[in-house]
């Protein structure tokens, strides 16, 4: 089957990007369905889907929307991300979609890396945005990463393509939205190009992580059922930003996917590790344990005291 005739999805918010990438692979031939997240973080939110839906039935794109609970706690970015993917899970399974494009840029790229730097990240964190990964057996691809946002607005404004701008978008309370509007505006006014400056660390971090993960490919990791381990003078002789990416890959192997570590955890385990790993260390949902020759990490359901 041609890849054209299949359905692909585009995360879409009505903004200048994702605007950009809907018209982009329709003009391309491809079958495109227009995926919409309501995040329910303003009162016309509603509305706003709305409009999204008959603009989309004016250029004869399917529409499909989810609207997600309205956040309850301060960090209401991160549950709108997990919320987000979630409901594009569900929609890709509704709909037999194997492929989800999202519309990020070049600008989007450097305010990640600048916010994780900001958040204190490590330099694999640093590393940005993926240009393609699968999550939960659905491709997710970025084709605009190449691009900035100020090409994409002359491109729609050329096609005079109507632009429904989210009002979020201009909330200050958001991490990124400060980062767009405040520091980066003034970095510019006093002539440091911040996606200059924020690429070269990202290529750093990228070829830092490149290192890192090729040591890590070293170390044999074995597993049985929901525990795994590795070889206790191997792991507790490697620095330390190998020794978390062993912890972290023994976590995905024992309790899944998409489970890690959080730097408490981290600190833990490298203050247990200075004392000679003695007896045994329970984490949020693993226990760790140093028997004999071997580090050994058990999921949750498995714990037994030492």
């Amino acid at each position: 089957m041609d890849v054209k005739q299949q359905s692909i999805a585009v995360g879409w918010s009505g903004g200048i990007d994702s605007t950009a990438l809907l018209l982009l692979l329709r003009q391309c031939g491809y079958h495109v369905q227009a995926w919409h997240v309501d995040h329910a973080w303003h009162t016309d939110s509603a509305n706003h889907c709305d409009q999204l839906a008959a603009q989309a039935k004016a250029w004869g794109v399917s529409f499909f929307h989810r609207r997600l609970p309205a956040p309850k706690n301060k960090n209401r970015e991160a549950l709108a991300r997990q919320g987000r993917f979630q409901a594009f899970s569900c929609l890709a399974k509704e709909h037999h979609v194997q492929t989800l494009c999202l519309a990020q840029h070049a600008d989007d790229q450097a305010e990640t890396v600048c916010m994780r730097l900001l958040q204190g990240a490590s330099f694999k964190g640093c590393c940005g945005i993926h240009d393609q990964r699968v999550i939960a057996g659905l491709q997710i691809l970025r084709p605009l990463l190449h691009l900035t946002k100020q090409c994409l607005k002359a491109a729609l404004i050329q096609a005079e393509v109507p632009i429904i701008e989210d009002p979020s978008n201009d909330d200050l309370s958001l991490w990124r939205n400060r980062i767009r509007h405040r520091l980066f505006p003034a970095m510019l006014a006093v002539e440091h190009s911040p996606r200059k400056l924020f690429f070269r660390w990202q290529q750093q971090a990228m070829a830092l992580n490149n290192e890192i993960m090729q040591l890590a490919d070293n170390v044999v990791i074995h597993q049985e059922k929901e525990r795994c381990y590795v070889a206790w003078l191997v792991w507790q002789s490697s620095i330390q930003p190998v020794r978390v990416e062993i912890l972290q890959r023994m976590m995905a192997c024992a309790c899944g996917a998409g489970r890690i570590l959080g730097r408490r955890h981290i600190l833990l385990i490298d203050t247990w590790r200075a004392q000679g790993g003695r007896q045994g260390l329970d984490l949020s949902a693993c226990r760790l344990t140093h028997k004999k020759s071997i580090l050994q990490l058990s999921a949750g359901a498995n714990l037994k005291k030492s």
